[in-house]
């Protein structure tokens, strides 16, 4: 099954608006520059695409525009979580009906679930699909974190292939690829920590910073790939300080705030998300001007 999945760097694809609506002419060129920069996967619907703002009807016109513009040049994986399991079902099967190659289901957030609700969260969803599913780790959004036991034990189902681990604490990759070997495809959530990730034998990163620097992305883990883990180290330091930055308030307002700097997307997110405040905003700007990525 993790025939379907991918080594290197998966963007973690912002949803551009224009106005009230879905930007689907600036979503398309995203995903052609994004193939043109060597990434490795697109995810549509995740966390930085704003999911909890989207539609039903919106969520179904994104991933058909995203499943035809990929055209197959690239595998697209879709975000389909939820804290209802009847809801993560249906977006589940409604991605595998549209074309997704692969889904990303997050821990059920705010219910706070125990670990045999979590348990029966994701059964239940890969129970209904025939697409690898990438379990999602994001303790600091969802209130919940999937212990490494947990995933050994998910992972014994053929759908439960991979995690995407946003999990801060380090011991906890490691206690995860210790009991999981490679029965698992393991995914760094963290832009900061690919390297860390990689020696821990890691397949890639899900990346946010992949939506501004997507060939710098694809290079560092790579780079690890090749067997040069010196450069994989000097690339993860060198864009430690705009990847901090894309961060300096939480996902995605400083990267659609890079993007519109860049000319590729309009500067607008959903409520309760609002533009990036003035500061964090000139110094990213001041940053990618550093960088040469905007004038």
């Amino acid at each position: 099954m993790q025939s379907n999945l991918f080594y290197g760097s998966g963007a973690a694809l912002v949803t551009p608006f224009r106005g009230n609506r879905v930007d689907f002419d600036a979503l398309e060129n995203l995903i052609d520059w994004q193939i043109d920069s060597d990434t490795d996967a697109l995810i549509v619907l995740g966390t930085t695409g704003e999911p909890c703002t989207i539609s039903d009807a919106e969520r179904a016109a994104i991933l058909e525009c995203a499943v035809a513009r990929c055209a197959r040049r690239t595998p697209l994986i879709a975000g389909v979580g939820s804290n209802d399991t009847r809801a993560a079902i249906r977006n589940a099967v409604e991605a595998q009906m549209l074309g997704a190659d692969a889904l990303l289901v997050v821990t059920p957030y705010y219910n706070r679930a125990s670990r045999q609700g979590l348990i029966e969260h994701f059964t239940a969803i890969a129970d209904k699909v025939e697409i690898p599913i990438i379990m999602y780790n994001v303790p600091s959004r969802t209130g919940v974190n999937l212990e490494p036991r947990t995933v050994a034990e998910l992972a014994k189902h053929p759908m439960l292939c991979a995690i995407k681990d946003a999990n801060t604490d380090s011991a906890h990759m490691s206690e995860m690829a210790r009991l999981c070997g490679d029965g698992i495809a393991i995914y760094s959530g963290s832009d900061d920590c690919v390297l860390q990730a990689m020696a821990l034998g890691a397949h890639g990163v899900i990346s946010v910073a992949a939506n501004v620097i997507p060939h710098e992305m694809h290079s560092l883990v790579m780079s690890w790939i090749r067997g040069d883990a010196k450069a994989c180290r000097n690339l993860q330091l060198e864009w430690l300080p705009l990847i901090r930055l894309l961060f300096s308030e939480v996902s995605p307002i400083p990267v659609k705030a890079a993007l519109a700097m860049m000319g590729r997307i309009e500067d607008t997110l959903r409520l309760p998300l609002v533009p990036l405040a003035a500061a964090p905003r000139e110094a990213l700007r001041q940053e990618m001007k550093r960088r040469n990525l905007i004038d």
